[in-house]
C-alpha cells in the first residue's frame, strides 16, 4: 500500500506546480510583484512633480547657452596668483566666467575665495581639468557657451624649464594647440594670450618695445652669437622661452587665415622670474594675494622671497643673476637677471658698478591689479580679423637697491644685504615702452608705487602665513 501518512506530513510546496502542461503561479508571489511596481510608480511620479516644480527643472545651465548682453570668459589657470585676480576683475565687471585648472601650479583656496564673493548661479564655476587632455578640453567647448579664451595657464620658471625642458613643451606649446584646436572647432573667436618676454632672448635696445626683433626658433639649435651675427638679436635660450616662442607662432599662423580677434600681451620678463616684468602686488582689497606651493618658493618672485623672510620662514635672502644649482648649466644662462632669488643665509645683490645712478641693475615692476587691467581692456578692444601685441609694464626701471630698501619700509623688517660683484653680460637696465598700449587701448599703469604695492601684498600675507589654507 502507498504510504499517505508520510505525504501528508511534508509542507505543501509553494512553488507553482505544473499541470496538464500548464503552470499556474503562487498568488501571493504575484500580488507581492505588483505592490512592488505600484510602489515604484508612485516614488517616481512624486519625484516628477517634485522636480516639476524646482525653477531648475528642465532650465539648461546659463554655462551653456549664449546670453545677450553677457560675455562667458574661460579662463585658463584662473587658480594660479595672476589668473585669481584676472577673474575677479572679470566677475566684478559681470562677466561669466569659467576658470580652468590642474592645480599644479593654481591654489583652490583662491577658487574658493571666488566663490564667496560671487555665489549667483551663473556667475563662475570651476572645472578641474588637465589641457594637456585634448578630449577632456574638447568636451568642456561642447558643453559650455564661450565668447572668449583668457589663457594664462602655464608652467613659468625659466631655471626649471632647463632642468625640466619637455614638461614646458608640453604645458606651453601643446596645450596652446590644444586650446585652439578646440576654439576652431567650436567658432570661439577671441583669444587674450598672456605672453613673456623670454621670446626675445636679448634684446640690442632698451626700452623694449613691440618692435624689438623675436628671432626664429630654428635658430635655438644654432650658437647665440652666431644667431646675433647673422640677425642683430639673441634667440629664445631656454626651454620657457622657446615654447612661448613656438605657442606664439602657432598662434599668430592661425589667425592668418582666419577672423580670430587675438591679443598678444608681454611684459617682457628678462630672467628666472615670473612674466610681464616682474609681478608683485595683489587685490586691494586683500581678498586674493600670491600663496607659491612651498617646493616652488625658490623658484618664485623677489618679492615673495622678501616677504618669506621678512616673516622669519628663511634666515635671509640672495639675490643673485643666476641659481646656484644652474651654474654648471654654462655662461649663457648667466646674463640673464641679477634679480633671481636663492634661500640661503643672507640678501646678496651682484653687482654695484652698473651705469645707473645708484650702481645697481634696473628693472621693470608691475602691479598685478594693473596687469589684469591690461587684460580686461585687450578683451574689451579685440577686434575679428585682427591682432594685437602689447607691452604691460609702467615704463619706469627702479634699481635693486630701490626694490630692496622699499621691502624694508613695506614689511618694517631689516633685511641683510650684500652686494656682490656682477656677472658679465647682465643689463644695466631692463624696462618696457608702453607707449603703444597707453595709444591704443587707453591703458597706463596706475599702481606705479613700489612700497605701496608691497605694503598691500604683505598685508595679505601676514593675514595668510600659510596661504589660503590660513582663511580655511
Amino acid at each position: 500500500m502507498l504510504n499517505f501518512a508520510r505525504g501528508r506530513s511534508q509542507p505543501r510546496s509553494t512553488r507553482s506546480m505544473p499541470l496538464s502542461g500548464m503552470e499556474y503561479p503562487d498568488p501571493k508571489r504575484k500580488s507581492n510583484f505588483v505592490g512592488k511596481i505600484l510602489m515604484a510608480a508612485t516614488l517616481t511620479a512624486l519625484c516628477i512633480i517634485m522636480l516639476k516644480q524646482s525653477p531648475n527643472f528642465n532650465t539648461p545651465s546659463r554655462f551653456s547657452e549664449h546670453e545677450e548682453g553677457v560675455t562667458h570668459v574661460l579662463v585658463t589657470g584662473g587658480a594660479g596668483y595672476i589668473g585669481s585676480h584676472a577673474a575677479l576683475r572679470l566677475l566684478k565687471e559681470s562677466y561669466r566666467v569659467t576658470i580652468v585648472d590642474n592645480l599644479s601650479r593654481g591654489n583652490i583656496g583662491a577658487v574658493k575665495v571666488l566663490q564667496k564673493l560671487f555665489p549667483v548661479p551663473g556667475q563662475l564655476q570651476f572645472v578641474y581639468l588637465d589641457l594637456g587632455d585634448a578630449k577632456a578640453v574638447n568636451k568642456i567647448f561642447s558643453e559650455n557657451a564661450f565668447d572668449a579664451v583668457m589663457h594664462f595657464a602655464a608652467v613659468a620658471y625659466v631655471g626649471e624649464s632647463t632642468l625640466d625642458p619637455l614638461k614646458y613643451y608640453h604645458n606651453i606649446t601643446s596645450n596652446t594647440l590644444v586650446i585652439l584646436e578646440s576654439m576652431a572647432a567650436h567658432d570661439i573667436r577671441t583669444l587674450i594670450y598672456s605672453s613673456t618676454c623670454a621670446t626675445y632672448g636679448e634684446p640690442e635696445k632698451m626700452p623694449i618695445t613691440e618692435e624689438t626683433p623675436q628671432a626664429s626658433c630654428k635658430l635655438g639649435f644654432m650658437l647665440n652669437h652666431f644667431a646675433i651675427f647673422l640677425f642683430g638679436a639673441k634667440v629664445p635660450i631656454n626651454p620657457y622661452g622657446k615654447a612661448k616662442k613656438m605657442a606664439e607662432d602657432i598662434i599668430l599662423d592661425y589667425s592668418k587665415n582666419s577672423d580670430m580677434a587675438v591679443m598678444i600681451l608681454s611684459s617682457r620678463l628678462q630672467g628666472n622670474l615670473r612674466r610681464y616684468f616682474n609681478v608683485i602686488g595683489s587685490d586691494p582689497e586683500g581678498r586674493l594675494g600670491e600663496a607659491p606651493r612651498p617646493e616652488l618658493r625658490e623658484h618664485g618672485r623677489i618679492s615673495g622671497a622678501c616677504f618669506d623672510a621678512a616673516h622669519g620662514v628663511i634666515p635671509g635672502l640672495k639675490i643673485l643673476e643666476l641659481m646656484d644649482d644652474l651654474k654648471d648649466l654654462g655662461e649663457e644662462f648667466s646674463h640673464f637677471t641679477c634679480l633671481t632669488m636663492v634661500p640661503f643665509s643672507s640678501e646678496k645683490v651682484k653687482g654695484t658698478d652698473y651705469k645707473t645712478h645708484d650702481g645697481t641693475c634696473i628693472r621693470d615692476y608691475i602691479d598685478v591689479t594693473d596687469l589684469v587691467d591690461a587684460h580686461v581692456k585687450a578683451l574689451k578692444k579685440a577686434k575679428p580679423g585682427e591682432v594685437g601685441i602689447y607691452n604691460v609694464g609702467t615704463g619706469r626701471g627702479r634699481s635693486v637697491k630701490e626694490f630692496v630698501e622699499a621691502c624694508k619700509k613695506a614689511t618694517g623688517v631689516e633685511i641683510k644685504v650684500d652686494y656682490l660683484p656682477r656677472r658679465p653680460g647682465d643689463y644695466a637696465e631692463v624696462f618696457s615702452d608702453p607707449t603703444k598700449i597707453r595709444r591704443e587701448l587707453n591703458w597706463t599703469a596706475q599702481f606705479t608705487d613700489l612700497q605701496e604695492s608691497l605694503q598691500i601684498a604683505w598685508r595679505w600675507q601676514k593675514a595668510h602665513r600659510d596661504g589660503y589654507a590660513a582663511a580655511s
